[in-house]
């Protein structure tokens, strides 16, 4: 994918500008290409907004609707519906070109869009009525920390939940939840059953916790349910497929485009530092562009970057091969194969901010001065380090799984037990 310009330093908050509109398309685009196209030329609008979405600690209303207008949010819904159904590769490059702008309307970008592709475990007239446009938004938690009471025709939900992201903008929230049965585990024998369970954004109360380090713009609230009734066809898990089999109903579609994020981040502030770099460099050469140790750093964070963005969509464009062959399963791929996902995205996420550490260094005493980028870069990617994909967890999945033992974290490898 080439990548878009640079992006000129924003202009100090003290300078007084009027707000341009966002660069929104006519109509919707429910295409590969016309999403990218839209996204990119999106870009330069949301990093001009990057301070006032910092500062909401979520996402404006106007910027929600921006995005929405790209059709990132679209992108997993199927043809048969009517929607794009972008492959891993590509909403991974969509995700890639928004955060590109901005981190946290990346985030959201690649957060929200995961309504499309629930649906393929829902059966579908109810997923249709619950998704009634194809631009709506789902947000949550999967992992179980509520409590779903097994009541006839469905479940009564009640829990709290951290890292609601994109919660505040969202039509439905989805959240884990451990079963009972007249208030005991269910079942009464084995390992309890868990669930996911989708409930309407109005029934669910979103708690303003989301104070961070960065990714302040997410909204990553936490948020809790108290008692609410969800209809057994509002529940999923991931090993039952209720739609149309295929490459994107698998049980870890949701993490694949998880790594758009850092890259796009990272290239941002590659690009950035290099116009920084030119900007303060005489004719010929001379000035910063002609120090050995700018040169250096600059070379050794591009081979970083170009190396692990690479393993990336090597690992992705593999996975979609065989998924995409006829009866093709998880299965198929070799035990390297499986273990590449999930290993590339989450040095994808270290090497961000390994690159932008060592570019805050090399900007040195600048780096510390708002509304200089590289400040929220630095601490968006600090941030998003701290998400499970990136943590040791998932590399000792991938060391057991090449070894034959079994992960400690399945689902990182597409394993559902």
């Amino acid at each position: 994918m080439p990548h878009p310009t640079p992006i000129a330093a924003p202009a100090p908050a003290a300078v007084a500008r009027p707000a341009a509109p966002a660069p929104v398309p006519t109509e919707v685009p429910n295409t590969a290409a016309g999403i990218l196209a839209a996204a990119r030329e999106l870009a330069p609008w949301l990093r001009e907004r990057g301070e006032q979405i910092e500062r909401a600690r979520r996402l404006p209303p106007e910027v929600v609707e921006a995005v929405r207008a790209t059709g990132a949010f679209r992108m997993g819904f199927a043809r048969s519906w009517g929607g794009p159904e972008l492959s891993s590769i590509e909403q991974t490059e969509v995700v890639e070109a928004l955060a590109y702008g901005d981190p946290s309307a990346g985030w959201a970008a690649m957060i929200g869009m995961d309504s499309g592709l629930y649906a393929a475990f829902l059966d579908e007239p109810v997923a249709k009525e619950m998704f009634p446009r194809l631009d709506m938004t789902t947000a949550g938690l999967l992992f179980p920390t509520g409590r779903a009471e097994r009541v006839e025709g469905g479940y009564r939900l009640s829990g709290r939940w951290q890292f609601g992201s994109g919660i505040t903008h969202a039509d439905w929230v989805i959240s884990g939840a451990f079963v009972f049965e007249d208030g005991v585990p269910y079942p009464a024998e084995g390992p309890q059953d868990s669930v996911l369970l989708m409930v309407p954004a109005a029934q669910v109360e979103v708690i303003d916790t989301w104070h961070t380090t960065g990714l302040a713009g997410s909204g990553s609230c936490d948020y809790a349910i108290k008692d609410v009734f969800v209809p057994e066809g509002r529940t999923l898990t991931f090993d039952t497929v209720r739609g149309a089999a295929g490459p994107l109903a698998q049980p870890e579609v949701h993490m694949r485009n998880m790594p758009g994020v850092p890259l796009g981040t990272t290239r941002a502030a590659l690009d950035w530092v290099r116009a920084q770099v030119t900007a303060k460099s005489g004719p010929g050469g001379s000035g910063w562009a002609d120090n050995w140790r700018m040169q250096v750093t600059l070379a050794e964070c591009e081979a970083d970057f170009h190396a692990t963005r690479q393993g990336v969509y090597g690992a992705l464009r593999r996975q979609w091969e065989v998924l995409s062959a006829p009866g093709g399963t998880l299965d198929d791929l070799t035990p390297e194969e499986r273990a590449a996902l999930p290993l590339s995205r989450l040095h994808a996420f270290r090497t961000a901010r390994s690159i932008l550490t060592r570019l805050y260094d090399l900007m040195q005493t600048s780096s510390v001065y708002r509304p200089n980028p590289l400040d929220r870069w630095l601490r968006d990617t600090m941030t998003m380090c701290q998400h499970v994909v990136a943590q040791d967890k998932i590399l000792q999945s991938a060391g057991a799984h090449l070894l034959g033992s079994r992960p400690g974290f399945p689902l990182s490898l597409g394993i559902t037990s």
